[in-house]
């Protein structure tokens, strides 16, 4: 989200109008601040939206969220970490999917500065990824590929798909 913010030239309104830039004169302030806040509102879904739409102004609203979604709290490491390990494969998803899943609960500890080395990674992965372990711990640092693989069974389609670990 923040990207969209820089890319639309608004993102300085996060600091909150009081700490913009003094060059900006009181109009162009409003307008950043009330694009800013647009593409904040344009960018959430229903859940985090209702979280928010009290708010009144684009900083308010990215403390609101900040305070929501990225806490470092206790708590919350705690319960990522219950995510990443009671994590499971299911055999009506693609292993593409299931893996994107994976490294997102791995983003989401990162993104609250939980830090955890690349092999350690490797050794969360779920059984069902036995082989891949093997590999990683004790192949040659280089990509694993899953070429000729058919990851999607409903499709039939064969694909090439890098683990990014």
């Amino acid at each position: 989200m923040e990207a969209i913010l820089i890319q639309h030239g608004c993102a300085e309104a996060l600091k909150g109008e009081e700490k913009m830039s003094e060059s900006l004169s009181s109009k162009e302030k409003s307008e950043m601040i009330a694009k800013a806040k647009s593409a904040i509102i344009l960018c959430l879904g229903d859940k985090a939206l209702r979280e928010v739409v009290r708010e009144k102004t684009a900083a308010s609203m990215w403390l609101k969220l900040e305070s929501l979604y990225m806490k470092k709290s206790f708590s919350n490491r705690l319960c990522l970490k219950q995510q990443m390990y009671t994590f499971k494969m299911t055999e009506s998803r693609t292993t593409t999917k299931q893996l994107v899943d994976f490294n997102k609960i791995l983003d989401d500890l990162e993104n609250i500065e939980v830090k955890l080395e690349e092999k350690d990674k490797a050794l969360l992965l779920p059984n069902s990824f036995e082989h891949f372990k093997d590999a990683i711990l004790y192949g040659k640092d280089q990509d694993i590929t899953l070429e000729g693989a058919d990851l999607n069974k409903d499709q039939g389609n064969a694909k090439t798909t890098r683990l990014q670990i």
